[in-house]
């Protein structure tokens, strides 16, 4: 039952994903499609210029796009005249209120707040936003840790503003959270070495990145400058160098592997992400050689049937091309969803791959 209703949700978001392309106006009313790379949703029928696919949530209601962070488009006002779903406007207040909290409110009061069994708050929780309330509460921080080491006075100063009471707690969960020491994250990499090469493959262009614990990005393109780039802008002070010769020999398997996928080898990698989308890159690395899956079968192989939108946004969130590979997530039906690094290049991985079968 729980795949035949994966696969309804997948044929309705294609439904409403024509609706927005169509500009159609009988489609108001019913869901909104919101633009994460610009935090904003809008009506089926906005007139503004549309979004690609793959940057695109489609969210059945305004309370539940805002619950998710988003905010409402000042052109076409898709909160205008809606009242809401009276759950998801209670879970985007109990959002809302962890947004604005120092330290995570216990369920039970967060329970009480929204008038529900302290069960129930959690079960309707997870199914509206796809996070548990401390994971929900784990994320904000993480984004509020972000910008507080960006501005703050010293990386003590982040700490308490971000929410932490321990220091204790702090450095154990740092690295995790920002994928190197804070104090180095707040200086954009300082005294952090990373090792980068770009190398031609019949792909096109491929990036490798690499801290002494392992590769930490694998970035797909056609423009090498653009590539080295990207790194350079996410770690501005990071040590950017060469690389030893482990690190090329990394360098060589990674185009090996994206040439050849059955000769796939095992590498160290430097996995830098949430609890959420670690745990679901360790899934798509289990996803076989010459197979696939869909966002569905990964929600259910976590043990979060529902967070099927939550585990998309992951797999875009992914810098790990090849290693991680997210390009054996289809939809259901088979046919190719988005992919970071282009549409053209997920099919031809996947036709490299299909004689391993």
């Amino acid at each position: 039952m729980a795949l035949v209703d994966d696969i309804r949700g997948e044929q309705r978001d294609d439904q409403r994903w024509r609706a927005v392309m169509a500009r159609d106006k009988d489609a108001d009313g019913t869901f909104v499609f919101a633009v994460r790379t610009t935090g904003i949703y809008c009506r089926p029928s906005c007139p503004a210029r549309r979004p690609k696919r793959e940057n695109v949530e489609l969210l059945d209601s305004p309370a539940l796009a805002e619950a998710a962070g988003f905010r409402p488009c000042k052109r076409c006002r898709p909160a205008d005249g809606d009242e809401g779903s009276d759950i998801t406007a209670l879970i985007a207040a109990a959002c809302r209120h962890i947004e604005r909290s120092r330290s995570l409110p216990s369920v039970t009061e967060l329970a009480q707040t929204a008038m529900m069994s302290r069960a129930h708050f959690q079960r309707t929780f997870k199914a509206v936003t796809g996070l548990t309330p401390k994971g929900y509460a784990e994320a904000v921080r993480t984004r509020r840790l972000h910008a507080e080491l960006a501005g703050a006075p010293t990386v003590t100063d982040a700490m308490y503003a971000s929410g932490f009471s321990s220091s204790g707690r702090f450095y154990e969960s740092a690295r995790d959270r920002l994928g190197m020491p804070p104090a180095a994250y707040r200086a954009g990499g300082l005294d952090v070495t990373i090792a980068f090469a770009v190398a031609g493959t019949s792909l096109g262009a491929v990036l490798v990145a690499g801290t002494d614990a392992g590769i930490c990005a694998v970035l797909l393109g056609d423009d090498p400058d653009l590539l080295a780039r990207d790194l350079q802008d996410r770690f501005p002070r990071a040590a950017l160098g060469p690389g030893d010769e482990r690190f090329h020999r990394w360098v060589a398997a990674v185009v090996g592997q994206i040439e050849r996928p059955d000769a796939a080898s095992a590498l160290p990698l430097d996995v830098q992400g949430t609890a959420f989308q670690r745990q679901v890159w360790e899934a798509l690395r289990s996803v076989p050689v010459g197979t696939t899956t869909t966002y569905a079968e990964l929600a259910r192989r976590i043990g979060r049937p529902t967070a099927v939108r939550a585990v998309a946004q992951a797999c875009g969130a992914n810098h790990l091309a090849v290693l991680v590979p997210c390009h054996r997530v289809v939809r259901t039906d088979g046919s190719l969803s988005g992919y970071r690094w282009g549409v053209d290049r997920k099919a031809e991985l996947l036709r490299r791959e299909a004689p391993s079968l």
